[in-house]
């Protein structure tokens, strides 16, 4: 537990600097130099697939631009927080990286309002990616009429990852998804009559709250989900109250030892066979590529139970910073990570799927290959627990309020916990 609130500590001091530098305006509005010599690009990929994937648009990076220098400055830990904390460090020191790695979407509103950001919408144009980004993904980067990041991907996080052998020996068919979440949790009965001890792996909290995430977007559908981020959905609704109930008995099929442990964990017990099922995003792809194990035989994936139609969104996208000492270098980096090639490197080595729409998907395995059609074709949603749906405040307190309903299991002091987040975030 000492982890999970260290982890929701350390994005509250991220916040929380962030609102401090706003009103400062030591560097508001500064230009950077344009200098392309060099690129200091600030990351949490410095392990595992997410370093597999970094290295791989750093290789096509210097081929596109052999006369940048790459400076990788990835700060390892707590599934980005630490390096959260770091960055709002140095941005409150005036001592900006060239770009920094975020969540697309909401994630972003502390920095642009702190002043942080510049305004991409040229580099948009320059580069005509308004005419290879689909218009779903545009509109999530926009705000109020301006784009300050760049995605290199896009993830779905709606996605159960399942050991096929399990279920094949339980008597259940790992390719046929349960209709909804009371189907499936029959399904984890079965299991556990099969000797099957850990149905479904948990990791640290903000797998908690993506499991969360995933439960209320089955029970309240797209439409209503999305209402939980701008009020026209009440946390203290009945719907949410049958959510956090199906959560709750979720969470009883659940390892109880997940709290502090990293997400390839949760991902490596159904590798291995100690679990059953994980919800995660299409970044374990490439953890159960590493550990040499075959798609449609070893596993499969389908979506949440209850979210079948709905692509629940988000994306690893990159700034360009205000007072940034090589805005030239930083601009070749965008250009390289927006590129074709750049996006093929990554997503190739990544799991999740590019942002283009002029990829072609016969260039990617299967389950990408259906994650490119997902996306094209279903409701899109914003992740909560990925910075996509809220920002970094809200968040902390959802995250805050599910790192303690997991050790209490207090569904009412949860639903009240939601509600005054809901509440204080938009100020009703």
């Amino acid at each position: 537990m000492r982890k999970a609130l260290a982890a929701v500590a350390g994005l509250a001091v991220a916040g929380l600097v962030l609102a401090g530098c706003s009103g400062s305006g030591d560097n508001g509005g500064a230009k950077g130099s344009d200098d392309d010599s060099k690129v200091e690009v600030f990351t949490w990929w410095a392990a595992g697939s997410e370093k597999a994937g970094l290295d791989a648009l750093v290789k096509v990076f210097n081929e596109q631009h052999p006369d940048t220098e790459f400076i990788n400055a990835a700060v390892a830990g707590g599934a980005g927080s630490n390096a959260k904390n770091a960055l709002a460090s140095r941005l409150k020191a005036n001592n900006p990286p060239d770009s920094f790695q975020a969540h697309a979407g909401a994630e972003l509103t502390d920095y642009i309002e702190a002043d942080k950001l510049e305004d991409l919408s040229s580099f948009y144009e320059d580069n005509g990616l308004n005419d290879v980004f689909p218009e779903t993904l545009l509109d999530r980067l926009t705000v109020d009429g301006k784009i300050y990041s760049v995605p290199s991907n896009i993830h779905r996080a709606n996605v159960v990852w399942v050991n096929t052998s399990l279920l094949s020996d339980a008597g259940i068919d790992p390719k046929s998804a349960p209709a909804d979440l009371d189907a499936w949790m029959a399904d984890m009965d079965k299991l556990k009559a099969a000797g099957v001890q850990t149905p479904l792996s948990v990791a640290t909290d903000w797998t908690q709250v993506q499991l969360f995430e995933n439960v209320l977007l089955s029970v309240l559908g797209a439409e209503d989900y999305q209402g939980l981020w701008d009020g026209s959905t009440k946390f203290d609704s009945d719907e949410v109250t049958k959510a956090i109930d199906a959560y709750t008995k979720l969470l009883s099929y659940a390892n109880t030892d997940g709290t502090g442990q990293d997400w390839p964990v949760a991902t490596d017990m159904v590798i291995d066979g100690t679990a059953a099922y994980n919800v995660m995003g299409d970044w374990a792809l490439a953890e159960f590529d590493a550990k040499g194990k075959t798609y449609g035989t070893d596993y499969t994936t389908w979506p949440t139970p209850g979210t079948e139609g709905m692509f629940d969104f988000l994306a690893d996208s990159f700034t360009l910073t205000v007072g940034a000492p090589h805005a030239g270098g930083a601009k070749n980096w965008l250009k390289t990570i927006s590129s074709a090639e750049g996006q093929k490197a990554f997503n190739l080595a990544k799991g999740s799927i590019p942002a283009r729409t002029d990829a072609d998907p016969a260039d990617y395995p299967e389950y990408q290959q259906g994650a490119i059609k997902s996306f094209s074709e279903d409701t899109v949603v914003s992740s909560l627990a990925h910075g996509a749906a809220v920002k970094v405040s809200w968040l902390n307190d959802i995250t805050s309020a599910i790192g303690q309903f997991v050790s209490t299991q207090d569904g009412d002091t949860l639903q009240d916990a939601l509600a005054q987040a809901q509440s204080k975030a938009l100020g009703k």
